[in-house]
């Protein structure tokens, strides 16, 4: 229990990907105006990457309160390739990580005695961490309500979903439409290439009943059906959209970002000159990288629509031999000739 006067210093705990960040920075903000200190920790990998950005800077002119960074370990040298051996980087960080970020909470703790830890749902283990320091604890859901509920009942073996042997089943989950197959997210398609995450959802899962808020990147009206559905089983709340005020027409008393990469705005006077909705925009994350082949039809997809496109690709950080994550060759000529970008 926070007493009366004293300072309350919130520790949030995310992976090192921007689409996990940037929900994290915003609710910090968020925490920030309301005169709260918060400690944002991220894997010692990106710890040179965020610190030399020129836009990753945290300032707060509203109150008193003051933004941190902190570093914990995966267990790997800053040269592995975590892109290509995400099973590896995955295994790593659930044996290496939790002692780290509780030895943080240690160094820290005659300095910032923190009273939450906040944790999203690709770090399930900074539960146990809080656990261990006796400290209240919450899960910020970082996508919409609806995948909340529909992992929900996939992993709690709630409702009947589509598998390779039967791939007609419905999807009949609580204020949702009726979903088929297709519109199953990866993480938990029959084909998905991604077997670990049903580890790291799975534990996320499993210690929802222990925390003590599950807080959603969301609005009510936005998804009022399926989170009065999911207000049965499994409460979640939202506290959305973290997304920058300037895009909801606010000023901003938090000012900074946290970009793993400079931003590059160079196109925005390009989109200016464009009418409303009708430029294509394609963006994979900061993560994924495709193969040649998907690359190549990416590109042929765009030059037969005949309309500008920004298209955003992340130079691969590891080359490969096959071209997996290069753009094809000719294609930014293409694009700067016949479309601007």
């Amino acid at each position: 229990m926070v007493q009366e006067n004293e300072e309350v210093h919130v520790l949030m705990v995310t992976l090192a990907a921007q689409g996990n960040i940037n929900p994290m920075i915003m609710l910090a903000k968020v925490l920030l105006s309301k005169g709260i200190h918060v400690t944002l920790a991220t894997t010692e990998a990106s710890r040179k990457r965020l610190l030399n950005s020129s836009a990753s800077s945290i300032t707060n002119t509203s109150t008193n309160s003051k933004f941190y960074w902190e570093f914990y370990s995966d267990g790997l040298s800053d040269d592995f390739d975590r892109v290509n051996n995400i099973e590896v980087g995955v295994k790593s960080i659930f044996t290496y990580s939790p002692p780290s970020v509780s030895n943080i909470i240690k160094k820290l703790g005659d300095v910032r005695k923190f009273s939450y830890v906040i944790y999203n749902p690709f770090v399930p283990w900074a539960f146990d961490v809080a656990v261990e320091h006796n400290i209240p604890c919450a899960m910020l859901w970082i996508q919409p309500c609806a995948l909340y509920a529909m992992y929900y009942h996939f992993y709690n073996d709630l409702s009947p979903f589509p598998t390779m042997e039967n791939p007609n089943i419905p999807i009949e989950l609580p204020g949702l439409p009726v979903l088929c197959m297709d519109d199953m997210p990866s993480f938990i398609h029959p084909s998905t290439p991604f077997p670990l995450c049903k580890t790291l959802l799975t534990s996320m899962i499993k210690n929802l009943d222990k925390v003590k808020w599950v807080l959603g990147n969301s609005l009510y009206d936005l998804e009022k059906n399926v989170i009065d559905a999911i207000d049965q089983l499994h409460p979640i709340t939202p506290v959305g959209p973290l997304v920058p005020p300037i895009i909801l027409g606010k000023e901003e008393s938090v000012k900074g970002n946290a970009d793993m990469w400079n931003v590059d705005d160079s196109c925005l006077e390009w989109l200016d000159k464009k009418s409303n909705m009708s430029v294509i925009y394609i963006s994979f994350g900061s993560l994924s990288v495709l193969s040649a082949e998907q690359m190549e039809n990416i590109a042929l997809g765009l030059k037969k629509t005949n309309r500008p496109f920004l298209w955003v690709v992340k130079p691969p950080e590891n080359p490969t031999a096959d071209g997996k994550g290069e753009l094809p060759e000719g294609f930014i000529f293409f694009a700067k000739s016949k479309r601007g970008v």
